[in-house]
């Protein structure tokens, strides 16, 4: 089974999250929380209370505004919000190992319609 869901705009990026850190460990600590919130938001809305007991490779599409984040800026901490919201909403039980055997990542450049698209594919 496959399911999917978008999550609109786009997600603070890698460096954006270190520099909260270095700043101040609780600013960092409310960037990941928001970043959560967007993505529980999406999850919930779209995924309703799936519950998946298989494991899943992860399939991660990133629309990007313009080519000023690298891939690796985007991607890293949307994955960690990602996966950690998926894990707070049930729809997974763990983010480890046993419960996600894997991920890929596009990228694209979509300046009017930002966006992240998730296919969960159960294995």
């Amino acid at each position: 089974m496959q399911y999917s869901f978008v999550i609109p705009g786009r997600l603070d990026g890698l460096n954006d999250y270190t520099s909260a850190n270095r700043t101040n460990p609780h600013k960092g600590g409310k960037m990941k929380k928001d970043n959560e919130q967007i993505c529980i938001a999406a999850i919930r809305q779209q995924l309703g209370n799936l519950k998946i007991h298989n494991p899943v490779s992860i399939h991660f599409s990133w629309y990007e505004q313009s080519r000023r984040r690298d891939h690796d800026n985007v991607s890293s901490f949307g994955r960690k919000v990602i996966q950690d919201a998926l894990v707070k909403c049930g729809v997974l039980g763990d983010d480890g190992w046993d419960y996600v055997v894997g991920f890929t990542d596009t990228f694209y450049l979509d300046r009017g319609h930002p966006r992240i698209e998730v296919t969960l594919e159960e294995q």
